[in-house]
């Protein structure tokens, strides 16, 4: 039964009235009221009504026929809205307010601007100017770009007499066309842009041949619905930071001391003399400091010290890429997000190659992959795509190549803390979220139009949030480790099996502070250093764990949700603060270890000499704690003469080859270091 009556309309009238046709004013927020409580006949009642308040609900859409005539101001705010082509049945709509629709963005203000041409005030600002822009001059050169289009292009394909068949044909590739090449204004816009081109195309069809070419009311919405299903959705370009640009959208700080770094390993950290005497850390790495880079600003402002960045992944390398550097065997260009961007970065030259934008978002995680498409001549050819999620639970999916945001996928109703693709299955990606869950998607290879359909394949259920994930270098296609908010956890993730949504197979232990076992902690830090060796990091204070996957996980073991002990090869010395969320990883090359620290330094672990003795079969842990091999301090930055203070390093991110180490800080600072 629907939740709204006639009599709560009368009840919730402003003010209380006894007449349906007599109510100017509706108050109905705060009703958990979702789209099918919004019943057509008994809103086709309020011939009058002018104001309508559905703030604070949960409606994704509205339905096609509520018939509300005369409404001049409605507020949505606090919904779930994902689309607002529904509104144009309101032409009289003066006032429009719909904050807080995560999945709402800039390009759906553009739509209802041009949608109700009555439309004075969006969202509380006067938007009078900029609506008649997009009316008129945005209509007009778009509208002139169409129909040279399709001058060019397709109006010679039409035989003088053609048929239905051929009419059919051509529209179909005339509008997958003139969408693609299309293009208008900025890209933070495409979506807009694709979205009024294809409805001055279908004009154009119509007035070109003298037929009515729309789509059926019905089965257009049928398509759209599946197409939601499917995640198949309107591509975004992605936003092109030209080399002029670049400059104008980051401040380079620098720093007032910038001489090669040769302190001594862990200086001006407190250790016991035990300590300060080993061996091992007698390494000195000699890393310089490269670049400071403030690229991730809000609204590009020179004054954003507060945006924090959060993953950074470098680019993987093309047999024949363009960016290949051939003195070097790995990428130096890293993507790194934070704030409302993703950026491209070139490590040697500290330049910003491409910046992503999306204004209502906040970007928690980047990740690479290679897929083998098929470009326009038939061929085949390997493009390196990233993914990028966070806040508001959607994956965007950017061909970096093409400067082209082709797609996205709403993966969680919550944020995206972290996603990793497949080593072994290029299109298969893990998404985890606040929600609790981890999905593994299978992302699909789009085709020379970028067309694509994402499919969820699996579900792990989590007792808490994850944070981290990790697939076992050894059976990537069979096991999954998280770190989680209460604890480290292991799925069986083999796609042969029937269960679609699994929950942990087993549940890992490790030392607390009174000497005995425990699975509840957060374990904010987890990598693998080699086939076999875990590096995790736990709210434990200064407490950095490596352990063996392989004595610690019994694969022949019966049943799920086993408890079991960590087999623990060593501990890592690293700093007493009991912050949160500084990450750590590791470079398996070259056997080291990276984690950032609440005061802006990077401790850094060359355990090459250990690596052997713990692959034995009878490998002992190491009785005291490994310190550091060498810790990078954070320098004397200045910014209008007020030093830089309060440095949290959230991530440290090296190259394959450890020739770059990207740290990502909390005051939207990415610094870039060097190994001499």
């Amino acid at each position: 039964m629907s939740k709204i009556t006639t009599e709560l309309l009368l009840e919730r009238a402003v003010p209380r009235s006894t007449r349906l046709r007599k109510i100017e004013t509706l108050n109905l927020s705060k009703l958990q009221l979702k789209t099918g409580d919004l019943d057509p006949r008994l809103f086709s009642r309020l011939r009058h009504l002018q104001k309508l308040d559905l703030s604070d609900n949960l409606l994704d859409k509205f339905p096609n026929s509520l018939t509300l005539p005369d409404l001049r101001v409605l507020n949505c705010n606090n919904n779930k809205l994902e689309d607002v082509t529904a509104l144009k049945q309101f032409p009289l709509l003066e006032e429009l307010t719909y904050e807080n629709n995560v999945y709402l963005t800039l390009n759906d203000d553009y739509k209802v601007m041009f949608l109700l041409q009555n439309l004075r005030l969006l969202n509380g600002k006067d938007i009078t100017k900029l609506a008649n822009h997009v009316r008129r001059v945005n209509s007009r050169k778009l509208t002139s770009k169409v129909t040279a289009h399709w001058e060019k292009f397709f109006r010679d394909q039409l035989p003088e007499k053609y048929t239905a068949e051929q009419v059919k044909s051509i529209k179909k590739k005339f509008l997958k066309s003139v969408q693609t090449n299309v293009v208008y204004g900025p890209s933070s816009l495409s979506e807009f842009t694709r979205w009024r081109v294809k409805m001055i195309a279908e004009e154009l069809l119509a007035c070109s041949l003298g037929l009515d070419l729309s789509t059926d009311p019905e089965s257009e919405e049928m398509m759209d619905e599946n197409e939601e299903e499917s995640t198949e959705s309107p591509r975004e370009a992605a936003e092109d930071v030209d080399q002029v640009g670049v400059f104008s959208s980051y401040v380079t700080v620098t720093p007032s001391k910038r001489k090669r770094n040769h302190s001594k390993p862990g200086s001006g950290n407190k250790r016991s003399k035990t300590q300060a005497n080993t061996e091992e850390a007698a390494e000195d790495v000699s890393a310089e400091p490269l670049h400071f880079l403030q690229c991730h600003s809000k609204g590009n402002s020179r004054e954003d010290f507060k945006t924090q960045l959060w993953s950074c992944v470098f680019e993987p390398l093309l047999d024949c890429g363009a960016r290949k550097d051939p003195i070097m065997s790995s990428s130096r260009t890293v993507a790194t997000c934070g704030g409302e961007s993703v950026c491209l970065i070139d490590c040697e030259t500290g330049t910003v190659l491409k910046k992503y934008k999306v204004a209502t978002e906040e970007f928690f995680s980047v990740a690479w992959t290679t897929l083998t498409m098929v470009i326009s001549d038939s061929r085949k050819k390997s493009h390196n795509i990233l993914a990028a999620a966070g806040r508001r639970g959607i994956v965007k999916l950017i061909h970096v190549a093409a400067d082209f945001c082709y797609g996205e996928i709403k993966a969680h109703k919550k944020p995206i803390a972290t996603v990793c693709f497949s080593p072994t299955r290029e299109t298969h990606l893990f998404t985890a979220s606040y929600d609790k869950r981890i999905a593994l998607w299978d992302i699909g290879i789009p085709d020379c139009d970028y067309n694509f359909k994402a499919s969820q394949l699996l579900v792990l259920e989590a007792l808490s949030i994850p944070l981290r994930m990790a697939l076992v270098p050894t059976c990537p296609d069979q096991y999954l480790l998280a770190g989680c908010e209460g604890g480290c956890f292991a799925w069986n993730i083999k796609l042969d099996k029937e269960q679609k949504s699994r929950p942990f197979e087993a549940i890992f232990q490790f030392p607390d502070e009174d000497g005995g076992m425990t699975t509840s902690h957060r374990v904010d830090g987890l990598a693998f250093l080699n086939d076999d060796v875990v590096v995790s990091k736990s709210s434990k204070p200064g407490c950095i764990y490596l352990w063996s996957w392989s004595r610690s996980f019994d694969t022949k073991g019966k049943g799920c949700q086993r408890t079991i002990s960590a087999v623990i090869l060593a501990e890592l010395e690293w700093s007493p603060t009991d912050l949160s969320y500084l990450t750590l990883s590791t470079c398996p090359a070259k056997d080291y270890v990276f984690c950032g620290d609440e005061k802006g330094s990077v401790w850094m672990y060359n355990l090459s000499n250990y690596t052997t003795a713990w692959t034995s079969a009878k490998g002992k842990r190491s009785d005291r704690r490994i310190p550091p091999t060498q810790i990078l301090k954070w320098p004397e930055l200045r910014e209008n003469g007020e030093q830089l203070t309060e440095v949290l390093i959230n991530n440290v991110v090296s190259d394959p080859t450890f020739t770059f180490l990207v740290v990502l800080t909390s005051v939207n600072i990415t610094a870039i270091w060097k190994k001499s």
